[in-house]
């Protein structure tokens, strides 16, 4: 699936957040917008094939890829940046939850 600009947008602004938070090198950025370029194209192919899907379900099939997002980004940080990226997923995945039981 193609982003809109304004998907674009978003996903530039949330890699500059990670990029921020773990101290990244532009080719560690790179590397991050491009990863979640892909994954966000990938939801949206995913909402495309299913139009009525609910936050919660869109929300599980992401925790069901959480291994291989982390193992695409493994592959460029170094140890100290992983424990800061786990944090920052640990914090996203209890504001999800709030989020989805509300």
């Amino acid at each position: 699936m193609n982003l809109t600009q304004e998907q674009r947008d978003q996903v530039v602004a949330e890699a500059g957040k990670f990029a921020t938070n773990l101290h990244l090198s532009g080719d560690q950025k790179e590397k991050l917008q491009n990863a979640f370029t892909d994954a966000r194209s990938k939801v949206g192919d995913y909402l495309k094939d299913h139009p009525n899907i609910t936050k919660a379900d869109i929300a599980k099939q992401v925790a069901g890829h959480r291994d291989q997002i982390r193992q695409r980004v493994v592959n460029f940080l170094t140890p100290d940046q992983m424990k800061m990226w786990d944090a920052e997923i640990a914090k996203a995945k209890e504001f999800l939850g709030q989020n989805l039981a509300s």
